[in-house]
């Protein structure tokens, strides 16, 4: 049923005719293969939001049509589809690209087309240094690594593993790993993997040889749990914990009973936190929109990223263009979007300051 729903939804968004004044907004993020569900999970967390202000009207009379294109978790294909978003689509902003290795393709169409890039799931510091088109609503890697390392050294676990990816933001979570260590006198061990691949056995005995109280996880959900399987099936139960990047939700989807245990960095509530203005209102239109299952995290951070971003758009005027969402964006200032805020200030437009620690439940629910 929920793949019937993905379908349905993506195609109507797809085929929807624009009018006139209709708000454009574009993204290409992995809506099949590996890395769906995240996709998926960005995708449907936005969409929830800019339906539900469709639903009352829209933003200043104006309609909100969400064109999100497949990438297949490629850069290729996510450079093609920029092109085509901002070309064909003639969208106003782009939103939600999946990662920073998705990212980084859209850069020239984004400072060429002086267009927003709103929102990328992603805390890393390459994005962030791009340009000032950029927009991000999390924290960095860094807070989400210095929470997990203060956390497990203050216990006295500092026997740490590091798996991250063998590209510069992977080579980057290690080193700050490395670095927060340095105040417990100890330093991580380096296990690197290539994206888009299943992790071999000899990752495996690589980490298994390090001998680690914890594994610090850094990539996305499909090697860690495979890592996880693969050191439940040798009886190697290490604790494992993990940056947001990982998809929470999705990692404890693929495990199941396995995922137990495991801790995570958020940068948002979780759908639990109903007391948080935000939460409930993004869980309701979660629900109004058909899906479900229970709201991820991944969803919920799409979808109060997608009400930061009608904040701006509300601003920019009725005729909204993409000079004019730069400019209401750039002077947005600290926005409170329901016990979420973000502060965007001149030149830096990185206002995210969430971040927290939770741990998976034998039933897959996160409790922080």
């Amino acid at each position: 049923m929920k793949h019937w729903i993905h379908c349905l939804a993506f195609f109507s968004i797809v085929a929807t005719t624009a009018g006139a004044a209709d708000i454009i907004i574009g993204q290409s993020t992995p809506l099949t293969g590996a890395n769906a569900d995240l996709g998926n999970d960005i995708r449907n967390g936005a969409l929830a939001y800019f339906e539900k202000v469709n639903a009352a009207g829209g933003v200043n009379g104006n309609k909100i049509t969400f064109v999100s294109l497949n990438d297949k978790n490629d850069t290729k294909l996510a450079a093609e589809n920029t092109k085509k978003l901002l070309s064909e689509n003639n969208s106003v902003a782009l939103f939600g690209y999946a990662s920073a290795t998705l990212s980084i393709p859209a850069m020239p169409f984004v400072k060429e087309s002086r267009v927003p890039f709103f929102a990328p799931f992603t805390g890393a510091d390459t994005i962030r240094k791009q340009n000032e088109f950029v927009y991000t609503v999390r924290v960095t890697y860094n807070d989400e690594i210095e929470k997990i390392i203060n956390f497990w050294g203050n216990l006295g676990t500092t026997r740490v593993t590091v798996l991250h990816y063998d590209d510069a933001v992977g080579t980057q979570n290690f080193e700050t790993v490395a670095k927060t260590l340095q105040k417990f006198n100890k330093q991580p061990t380096s296990i690197s993997i290539k994206r888009n691949v299943d992790l071999p056995d000899d990752i495996v005995k690589s980490v298994i040889d390090s001998n680690p109280q914890i594994i610090v996880v850094t990539t996305l959900y499909s090697p860690a749990a495979q890592l996880v399987k693969k050191l439940r099936a040798a009886n190697l139960p290490y604790l494992v914990t993990s940056l947001s990047f990982v998809g929470a939700s999705q990692l404890a989807k693929a495990l199941g009973p396995e995922a137990a245990g495991i801790s995570v960095a958020l940068t948002v509530p979780t759908a639990k936190s109903t007391n948080v203005p935000v939460i409930k209102e993004c869980v309701e239109a979660w629900t109004v929109l058909g899906q479900k299952e229970t709201m991820s995290v991944t969803a919920i951070e799409a979808c109060i990223a997608a009400k930061v971003l009608v904040e701006g758009i509300r601003k920019a005027g009725k005729d909204v263009t993409r000079a004019s969402l730069q400019r209401a964006l750039a002077a947005l200032g600290r926005v409170d979007v329901g016990g979420y805020v973000v502060e965007f200030k001149p030149g830096f437009h990185h206002g995210g300051k969430f971040v927290d620690i939770a741990v998976i439940l034998p039933n897959g629910e996160l409790r922080s």
